[in-house]
């Protein structure tokens, strides 16, 4: 296990320098500059210093390479659109929030998904079976703004139960966003589990430990839940990585101060850096999320430990 530990670790370093070539690429195929827009025109010998203040006339590849340089020593650069503040102040400050969102959301999802689907599972072709999946369909096809629009209108409209609809200041008003980003990975959870968990009954080790007398409880806890949790990790590395760096529309809609809304107004302004330093840390999150759980993949099933490492 360390020996394939040390070897992710190590492969990361290529992916993230593709990541970074891939949208530095993109973002210099985007017509236009980050210094003159249609509201805001400067002079071309202005526009010249800015680009050579910020080393914007250099060729792409010694662009490309100082960007590299900069993020090997934690150098994220400055912002190119907002004045005095670089991508590492923009990260401390707002990036936390857009974390602590995207981990509610999935606490949400594993805690009410996984016992949701043991329940559906163990209960099969019964009312319990049939409302919980059934929920778990709409959870999974309604997107997540028509939810958040919703939740707004039901909680905060008609039935004006005191919870906040924007800001990220109290725990109640990170209670409708966590809700609103978690409810999709949540019936994903449920239905997933409830699949691998009936596929996993009716596997012949388990008519085995029934037949030698073991209870109910233990046959479940230690041989039929841990084996159905395998997928369920194995999906949950994404998913994670999605609600850290998916939750800009939901940031929108309740006006929370993550990183979401400098995301979106870098890409159509053309902050080269902010874009870049944004893009270098998220896949960072998605490849330590997928690392994670390949650690707890060999520990669920040590079988895998040998072919991995």
């Amino acid at each position: 296990m360390t020996k394939f530990v040390v070897r992710r670790l190590f492969w990361t370093i290529p992916v993230i320098l593709l990541v970074i070539l891939m949208t530095f690429v993109m973002m210099r195929l985007i017509k236009g500059n980050p210094f003159r827009t249609s509201e805001r025109a400067i002079p071309v010998e202005i526009q010249q210093n800015l680009e050579r203040k910020f080393k914007l006339n250099e060729p792409w590849y010694i662009q490309y390479a100082n960007y590299v340089k900069g993020v090997a020593t934690f150098d994220l650069g400055p912002s190119l659109v907002l004045r005095n503040r670089d991508v590492n102040d923009i990260v401390a400050t707002h990036f936390p929030k857009s974390l602590e969102l995207g981990g509610l959301a999935f606490l949400f999802a594993v805690v009410l998904g996984v016992p949701l689907g043991v329940l559906a599972s163990l209960r099969a072709n019964s009312a319990l079976d049939y409302g919980s999946m059934f929920f778990s369909n709409v959870g999974f096809a309604v997107p997540s703004f028509l939810v958040a629009t919703l939740l707004i209108y039901v909680f905060a409209l008609q039935l004006d139960v005191g919870l906040p609809t924007s800001g990220w200041t109290s725990w109640q008003s990170k209670i409708l966003p966590t809700i609103a980003l978690g409810l999709g990975p949540m019936a994903y959870f449920a239905r997933l589990v409830r699949g691998t968990m009936l596929e996993t009954l009716q596997q012949d080790y388990i008519r085995t430990a029934r037949a030698k007398g073991l209870r109910t409880r233990r046959v479940i806890g230690l041989h039929v839940l841990r084996n159905s949790l395998i997928p369920v990790v194995t999906a949950a590395g994404p998913i994670l990585g999605f609600l850290i760096t998916g939750s800009f529309v939901i940031e929108q809609i309740f006006a929370i101060p993550g990183i979401g809304r400098y995301y979106v107004t870098a890409v159509t302004s053309r902050d080269y850096s902010v874009v870049m330093g944004l893009t270098v840390l998220l896949s960072v999150i998605v490849i330590f999320a997928n690392l994670v759980v390949d650690i707890l993949y060999g520990i669920l099933d040590p079988r895998t430990r040998d072919a991995r490492t």
